[in-house]
């Protein structure tokens, strides 16, 4: 199934709801267009009716994402300044939101450079894999700004708080292999694999217990602000939630029965 929109292309077939990036000519930088698109597409992913049982997010053309068109935002002499923080409120953490609370695991293939909010959203998925000549930028600093779209809350959390700061405070560039050293991604592909193993990932994904992967997404996101009690409260609750999903009956009966188990996500 495809839909047509003008800044993203989307679909979903096998389970995989493929959501790209699709302004190239701009290095796929958000305007207000794109936003409302991607969430439009985010909403279908988390629909029962969607089919969905795994998100993957990638770019056209030579990047990933550059973040916020600035283009979007010139300011001529004598006008008032935008407001940057209604901006986030209304656009960008929303996205954000719903890109972690989504019930299902999220893959995303870093195809050139993230920069800014562009980075940011690849750091809030669930596995990130990135090609070799990819890269990320803090951009942030270099205009005078501070790290948004979570990128405070991800980069203590993704490489520590002494690496966080340099990031956000230097805004040098970060090739894959390095982030790859520094834990910002799961692993770097070379250019001409990524497709075809981000797809592969998100295929593989797509038929393993996702209700199960969701519960696994939960417990690891409370962890940061919960006591060790805290979380073994919590990991008591899911696993008891988790063991009453079909997943789980099927995937012991499969494994008495010596077969490969097939999951429905529920």
């Amino acid at each position: 199934m495809m839909s047509d929109f003008t800044t993203i292309r989307f679909g979903v077939a096998d389970g995989v709801a493929t959501l790209t990036l699709n302004r190239p000519d701009r290095l796929n930088s958000f305007n207000a267009v794109m936003h409302t698109e991607v969430r439009e597409a985010l909403e279908r992913v988390a629909s029962p009716a969607g089919g969905a049982r795994c998100l993957l997010i990638t770019g056209a053309g030579r990047g990933f994402c550059a973040g916020q068109d600035l283009g979007d935002r010139a300011v001529q002499p004598g006008e008032t300044p935008p407001d940057l923080g209604q901006s986030l409120e209304d656009r960008y953490n929303p996205l954000v939101r719903m890109l972690r609370g989504l019930d299902l695991p999220v893959v995303c293939a870093v195809n050139g450079v993230a920069a800014g909010a562009g980075a940011n959203l690849a750091f809030a998925c669930d596995i990130v894999l990135a090609a070799r000549s990819a890269s990320f930028i803090q951009s942030f600093c270099r205009i005078g700004l501070v790290p948004d779209s979570g990128g405070t809350w991800f980069l203590p959390r993704l490489t520590g708080l002494a690496r966080a700061t340099g990031l956000a405070m230097l805004g040098d560039a970060v090739t894959a292999e390095r982030a790859e050293t520094l834990g910002l991604i799961w692993k770097m592909v070379e250019d001409d694999r990524l497709a075809e193993e981000a797809a592969a990932l998100a295929r593989h994904l797509a038929t393993q217990p996702t209700r199960g992967l969701a519960l696994i997404k939960r417990a690891l996101a409370a962890s940061a602000g919960n006591s060790l009690d805290s979380q073994l409260d919590l990991e008591r609750d899911l696993q008891r939630e988790a063991g009453r999903t079909a997943d789980y009956r099927e995937g012991v009966a499969a494994f008495l029965d010596r077969r490969p188990p097939v999951f429905q996500g529920r």
